[in-house]
């Protein structure tokens, strides 16, 4: 029988334990924290998003931009539901979110305890592991609590992101050991902190719009929904969307602006007859209360300052300057970015493990026969909405394939056929 070392008690560290079991591999399954899957617990708000019916290659990043869909194609969402199923865990659907019927995120993670049971795995926590040595036949696993042999070892440490759920980096320095490429590691799925001091006036503030980012006369990324303000600058799901392009350009040490429309259903001329109109409908609206109705009063009072316009000029006063300026205000508002938060505040990281160095197959190295990566600690980071556990899965699922046997009689038939 072959043994399995797995390196990681997270989703794809989990999910990479069990399927080289359920293909008759030993496993032994490594973590560092007093439990398994801690991290999963968190994800969703408590209620875990485990996948998503919308599957796109845009849904992924990396600087190895195919790697991702590459590994998400062989075990899709479909696969993911279905897997689940399997192990007791019926789904719910909204808008193609995919979640527990129960709405709990532990749900997903007992399901996982149950079946790394009923397969035998051998779980040991709280160990910490500060070697991986290729030997004859194997690999030796230097730990804080003696040394472990195994044929195969799957490395699924996870990243920098959350660390009170465990995730410390410790193994980038493995992999690099190992022969393998980091890629700058850096916060990404977090909020922006940015440069004006107005930010504290308008904190608390939400509203729907589209933030894009902007770096050297370019827009780097864009997308819409409920941006969040708050004291320090930016929030909200499209601002983790772009989150991790801020932080790359930040770390090239680049200038880099967030672009904020609050009106982004108009155009720039549109937005600017919509005023003229309003203006003329209701001449006798002094400025401060112009917006409202249309805007959060912070956001119209923070406007009518930065515009300068007097508060008490009455709407049918207002001139095409002063019209202008509010709808640059709205449909334009630039800030300037001058940080992510930290690690402890970021979903995912961007960066890792080079992907190029890795068989999207197999996750298995390209440099040491028999040694597989899964999960967050390769260069692979996901938008909100399931698509990051989607390619744990993914990359688990692969991983523990071909780290067994049986596994690697499957793939072997199936490059055949």
């Amino acid at each position: 029988m072959r043994s399995v070392a797995v390196i990681g008690g997270g989703a794809s560290g989990m999910m990479a334990a069990v399927t080289a079991a359920s293909n008759g591999a030993h496993v032994i399954l490594l973590e560092h924290n007093d439990r398994i899957g801690k991290k999963i617990l968190s994800t969703g708000n408590g209620r875990c998003n485990f996948t998503n019916i919308l599957q796109e290659p845009v849904c992924y990043r990396s600087d190895n931009p195919l790697f991702p869909w590459d590994v998400v194609e062989n075990f899709n969402a479909r696969d993911v539901i279905s897997f689940f199923l399997q192990l007791g865990v019926y789904s719910k659907n909204r808008n193609g979110y995919i979640y527990p019927n129960s709405d709990q995120a532990r749900a997903v993670l007992d399901a996982f305890r149950m079946e790394i049971e009923r397969l035998d795995v051998e779980v040991r926590t709280e160990i910490n592991c500060t070697d991986i040595r290729p030997v004859k036949n194997g690999f030796v696993v230097t730990t804080d609590k003696g040394t472990v042999r195994a044929d195969r070892v799957i490395l699924a440490t996870g990243s920098k992101a959350a660390p009170s759920t465990g995730s410390d980096g410790s193994g980038y320095a493995l992999a690099k050991s190992l022969g393998h490429r980091i890629i700058p590691v850096l916060p990404a799925l977090v909020q922006l902190r940015c440069e004006e001091k107005f930010f504290k006036s308008i904190a608390g503030v939400r509203a729907q719009g589209t933030v894009s980012i902007w770096s050297e006369g370019s827009c780097i990324a864009r997308d819409t929904g409920e941006i969040q303000l708050a004291d320090y600058g930016i929030s909200g799901i499209p601002v983790f969307q772009v989150s991790r392009y801020a932080s790359r350009l930040l770390y090239e040490k680049k200038e880099v602006y967030a672009l904020l429309d609050f009106m982004p259903d108009l155009s720039r001329d549109q937005m600017c007859a919509f005023l003229r109109a309003r203006a003329a409908a209701r001449p006798e609206k002094k400025a401060r209360m112009f917006l409202i109705g249309l805007f959060h009063q912070k956001l119209s009072d923070l406007w009518i300052r930065l515009s300068r316009i007097p508060e008490d000029r009455k709407a049918g006063d207002l001139s095409d300057s002063d019209l202008e300026k509010l709808t640059d205000r709205i449909k334009e508002f630039c800030v300037r970015v001058t940080a992510s938060n930290s690690f402890e505040k970021a979903q995912v990281c961007c960066g890792g493990v080079d992907t190029r160095e890795v068989d999207p197959q197999t996750m298995e190295s390209l440099y040491v026969p028999g040694f597989y990566l899964a999960g967050e600690i390769l260069d692979v980071d996901g938008m909100c909405g399931g698509y990051n556990l989607t390619f744990a899965w993914a990359s688990g699922y692969a991983a523990g394939t071909a780290a067994s046997v049986e596994g690697q009689r499957q793939l072997s038939k199936k490059r055949q056929n």
